[in-house]
């Protein structure tokens, strides 16, 4: 077996559709912090915005691409999954951006404090609190 291990460089980014680019560019932005480090058209035709993850040189990829039908996201198609310093702070940021966990926190057996919220279209995100 080949010895793959410096095949890939590194990761860049990852994408995801969604029905309304700056409603969804906008959540990530009021409530992550994300930036927006990119704009442009795919040959195609999607408009893409590429958001810079805070503390990361990881982005995500929003595209938005109406020939394609509606977007449907399925229950645990997929999600992100970031740390957060304190989940009792995060619950009152998200709270003056009238919003709320679509899974409230809860521990888990590691210790562990996570939690969920939906962005615009239905795509999970967990947040977790690493015990100290």
């Amino acid at each position: 077996m080949e010895n793959n291990k410096n095949i890939i460089k590194k990761f860049l980014h990852t994408r995801i559709r969604v029905d309304d680019l700056e409603k969804t560019v906008s959540f990530y932005k009021s409530v992550f912090g994300f930036k927006v480090v990119e704009r442009k058209k795919s040959p195609r035709g999607s408009e893409l915005v590429f958001l810079q993850i805070p503390c990361s040189e990881v982005l995500i990829e929003i595209a938005y691409f109406p020939n394609s039908g509606a977007v449907k996201v399925q229950e645990d198609l997929m999600h992100f999954a970031f740390e957060v310093d304190s989940m009792e702070k995060f619950s009152k940021h998200i709270k003056t951006l009238d919003l709320s966990f679509s899974e409230k926190p809860c521990k888990s057996s590691s210790g562990s404090t996570f939690a969920f919220i939906d962005a615009p279209d239905g795509y999970e995100i967990e947040l977790i609190e690493k015990p100290r």
